[in-house]
């Protein structure tokens, strides 16, 4: 398909993002970004579970490759029917940051713990992605938070690296450090993509990152294919909806709403929604896998909910 589009006239221009509104009703920015990143975290709380079910039957390869390039079908599209400019040589790196992070390292390295790994354990392991997401912002010289915002950010991480630990009995599983590696990578993609969301436009971002990485990943997904297609073929339609959502709504829909609110709110800030995503994951688990959810989650749930509103009142320079 021939993308019939142009390059930015100048790297540093603002391009305003053409696919999610800003949320009316006398918002303010920072209130926006808030919202928007919620139902972007609301969205992405689903990825582990459905991950899980895709994996049961289906190579973690092909599942995270495939729904890459799924995903970058539907980025392609859109693009194309929005004339959307070329990135800028200055967006590159950036962007070659999302394609690490986003598009290979967090799919790849989840899906191959979740053949061994209940999602509601492997979602706690998320609960730090926020700080995380503030230290590569940081270190970017994009934001400078608060000692106050890193009190909150470290205290709520602290919850949920509690949570973790009492949950597994006070150690780790193997499987958890390709989760934390998956960590690390999805906040180094989150920081630079919310940083570039700001002049790019949240859509604009993740859509080009999934065309760029589209042609490196296509061989290996094809091999990925042919080598495991008997199972493939025998997949069943579990697994299938479960390679569907993560696909489409995980890979795709969810940064629409995520990059843009990062845009709108700052990187950090609006990071910190992604607390509650863990909690939001135990619920999806209990409900998509049979997995349990004791009454000592609802209430690791409320604590770190009440740090992350806490936190959406510190000061962050921007």
């Amino acid at each position: 398909m021939s993308l019939a589009m142009h390059s930015a006239s100048d790297a540093g221009a603002t391009i305003p993002p053409t696919g999610i509104a800003t949320p009316r009703g006398g918002l303010s920015e920072d209130a926006a970004g808030m919202l928007l990143g919620l139902i972007g975290v609301a969205i992405f709380s689903l990825t582990l579970p459905f991950t899980r079910m895709a994996v049961a039957e289906l190579d973690p390869g092909f599942v995270a490759l495939g729904r890459a390039l799924v995903a970058a079908a539907l980025a392609g599209l859109w693009l194309w029917k929005r004339g959307a400019p070329r990135p800028s040589r200055a967006a590159l790196p950036a962007l070659a940051a999302v394609v690490a992070g986003c598009v290979i390292g967090f799919p790849w390295l989840t899906s191959i713990a979740m053949r061994t790994l209940p999602a509601s354990h492997g979602a706690v392991l998320v609960g730090i992605l926020p700080l995380a997401t503030a230290v590569c912002s940081a270190l970017r010289g994009a934001e400078k938070p608060s000692p106050g915002f890193w009190f909150t950010a470290a205290l709520g991480s602290a919850l949920v690296i509690a949570f973790a630990l009492r949950q597994s009995g006070g150690s780790l599983h193997p499987a958890d450090v390709l989760m934390l590696a998956a960590v690390l990578l999805a906040a180094l993609g989150y920081a630079e993509g919310g940083r570039l969301a700001q002049t790019m436009g949240g859509e604009q971002v993740i859509c080009w990152a999934l065309v760029l990485a589209a042609p490196l990943l296509l061989p290996v997904a094809l091999w990925l294919a042919h080598t495991h297609g008997a199972a493939i073929a025998a997949a069943g339609a579990r697994a299938w909806i479960g390679f569907a959502y993560v696909s489409v709504f995980s890979m795709f829909i969810g940064f629409f709403f995520w990059y843009r609110g990062m845009a709108l709110g700052g990187v950090a800030r609006v990071g910190q929604t992604q607390l509650v995503q863990p909690f939001l994951t135990l619920l999806g688990a209990a409900l998509l896998l049979g997995e349990k959810l004791s009454w000592s989650t609802c209430l690791f749930a409320l604590a770190v909910i009440a740090v992350v509103g806490v936190g959406r009142r510190m000061r962050v320079r921007r």
